[in-house]
């Protein structure tokens, strides 16, 4: 008996197929500076959108590593995403902590709506400079990783091919 050939991909595979074929949902927010962060905005540059929460250790251990990949790296736009807003005061204190230097959205209703519940921290979340999800995985990444992720050729948008 021959099985369907989709039945063999995996998990990671399906994934990655559905979100090349979905465009990503614009998002429109607010940093802990008061600075907007939108994906039209960031047409042409690669954002970087990690979830995480005080109490993830491995959350706590990647962030000094994305700071740093965003310290070298000025042209990828970095957010993160504090899903444990309840104590702004203390997020905001523990993100210094950790060394998170850079855009800090607090997670809430709202942001949610926008971008999805992460189903476990840490997730990080890669668009391309066209504004396609090319990367939405649970786990810790590193300062290579992203160097790695960010430095593929870009695939042309369909408006421009």
């Amino acid at each position: 008996m021959q099985t369907n050939p989709l039945l063999r991909l995996s998990l990671a595979a399906v994934t990655a197929l559905l979100f090349s074929a979905l465009p990503a949902a614009a998002f429109d927010l607010t940093d802990t500076q008061g600075q907007r962060h939108k994906l039209a905005d960031y047409k042409g540059r690669w954002v970087v959108m990690n979830f995480w929460a005080t109490w993830c250790v491995p959350c706590i251990q990647e962030i000094p590593e994305i700071a740093e990949f965003q310290k070298a790296h000025p042209n990828v736009v970095v957010i993160g995403v504090a899903m444990d807003a309840e104590n702004v005061a203390k997020v905001k204190q523990f993100a210094r902590k950790t060394g998170h230097d850079y855009a800090l959205v607090l997670g809430d209703d709202a942001v949610e709506k926008q971008l999805g519940e992460p189903r476990a921290l840490p997730t990080t979340r890669i668009y391309d400079p066209s504004g396609k999800v090319v990367y939405d995985r649970i786990g810790r990444v590193s300062r290579k990783f992203l160097e790695e992720a960010t430095s593929a050729p870009a695939k042309p948008s369909p408006e421009k091919a």
